[in-house]
């Protein structure tokens, strides 16, 4: 019957015999673990950065952009021709069914002014539909209203950035900034966003209310223009329906015929920034199964000493074999020796794993998770590298004639 306890201690022993072997063996286990636990934690940590910053986008989200100009057979981008007035965006919350909520957009880059202080930043003029497209809680005071919308009255919502440059510590509540010279009492601070999946500062922007950026701010060309239109679908699985219906709507507004283009486009924001996170789960892959090749040499490296170790001690194991083990007993001995050298290794690995996790999110500004899946499955594919790799060695020893073995030198 096989004495799994001696066997164990047998094993034990013959690895602490030999311990600079024993370390050397385990070595590319402990390279290849770290390497794989440090390689998923910066993929999953990117990932959920990446998610981090998909959200602040808002979710849901479609935007509708105009057309463009053609002029001597030269053809601009889109927002080129301001093809988009606000009654598109009133008709397409009005008549699209899978649409929640639009905020019509009019923007641009202006300098603001408060006191001594002075800062050029973006400058939404929009509705009070923007915070929940957007999906945009207020830090303090209050988002502006239809009346606010309807008098073109001069007030406006500060991000965070912007209060940082011209406010410092104070507070900007019913303080007076200048938008183009022009005075806006300051209603409402925006809770911070932080920075969108392209690396732009979010927080670095002023709303205010679209009818006082058409008629003070900007100024339009026809009545009622706007740059964009930022939609919100009910739901994710109504995204499709809705790109579906605010085209075939835009479509009849502006009297476009079946075979013209369209002059205007509609982009489902989410849609893209979903293959931004897919790209980033798939490099985190390839960089987990590229690191998983280190198990793979280290396993094979076991196998060599474990090799080695059999041929070393063929003398024991005939000993062994005359005094009555059997067959599997010493199986089971070099077995054990290889999935404790692989499980050693592992949980070594693990740690410096941890460590170079740690150290890359401290000093490389790299955004790292520890994944548990990825500990447990580094710890499972060590046990499994040994059992595989010690297989042949201990199926090798186990064959071995006890009395050409007693007589090897």
């Amino acid at each position: 019957m096989i004495s799994i306890p001696s066997t164990l201690k047998i094993s034990l022993r013959a690895l602490r015999v030999n311990k600079m072997r024993s370390a050397l063996t385990m070595l590319g286990i402990i390279i290849g673990v770290a390497a794989v636990i440090t390689m998923i934690a910066v993929g999953k940590g990117t990932s959920e950065k990446l998610s981090q910053q998909i959200s602040t986008v808002g979710s849901n989200m479609i935007i509708v952009l105009p057309g463009s100009t053609t002029a001597g057979g030269i053809r601009g981008g889109f927002g080129t021709q301001m093809t988009l007035t606000r009654a598109d965006a009133e008709a397409i919350e009005r008549e699209c069914s899978a649409v929640y909520v639009v905020a019509p957009v009019l923007n641009g880059v202006a300098q603001v002014v408060y006191s001594n202080q002075n800062w050029s930043t973006s400058v939404y003029g929009t509705t009070d539909a923007m915070l929940e497209v957007r999906d945009w809680p207020l830090f303090s005071g209050r988002n502006f209203n239809e009346q606010d919308i309807r008098n073109s009255t001069k007030v406006c919502l500060l991000g965070q950035t912007v209060v940082d440059k011209l406010f410092g510590g104070m507070d900007p509540l019913n303080q007076t900034v200048r938008i183009k010279k022009v005075p806006f009492s300051v209603i409402g601070v925006l809770d911070s966003k932080g920075q969108s999946v392209i690396g732009q500062d979010q927080d670095d922007v002023i709303f205010i209310p679209l009818t006082t950026a058409q008629k003070r701010i900007f100024g339009t060309t026809l009545p009622g223009m706007v740059r964009t239109i930022a939609v919100k679908a009910r739901s994710a699985d109504d995204l499709t329906r809705a790109e579906e219906q605010i085209t075939q709507l835009l479509r009849q507004r502006h009297r476009i015929g079946p075979n013209q283009e369209d002059d205007f486009s509609v982009r489902n924001l989410t849609q893209m920034l979903d293959l931004a996170q897919q790209a980033s789960k798939a490099m985190a892959l390839l960089l987990a199964a590229i690191a998983s090749i280190s198990l793979l040499v280290g396993g094979i490296g076991i196998m060599n000493i474990m090799l080695v170790s059999v041929t070393e001690r063929t003398r024991e194991i005939g000993i062994r074999m005359a005094v009555g083990a059997k067959t599997w007993d010493i199986r089971l001995q070099f077995i054990i020796e290889a999935i404790t050298l692989s499980l050693i290794g592992g949980i070594i690995g693990i740690i410096l794993g941890i460590i170079a996790s740690k150290l890359l999110s401290s000093f490389a500004n790299l955004t790292t998770v520890i994944s548990p899946f990825a500990v447990i499955l580094s710890v499972g594919f060590s046990a499994l590298v040994g059992i595989f790799f010690g297989f042949y060695p201990a199926y090798k020893a186990s064959l071995l004639n006890p009395i050409d073995a007693l007589r090897y030198e």
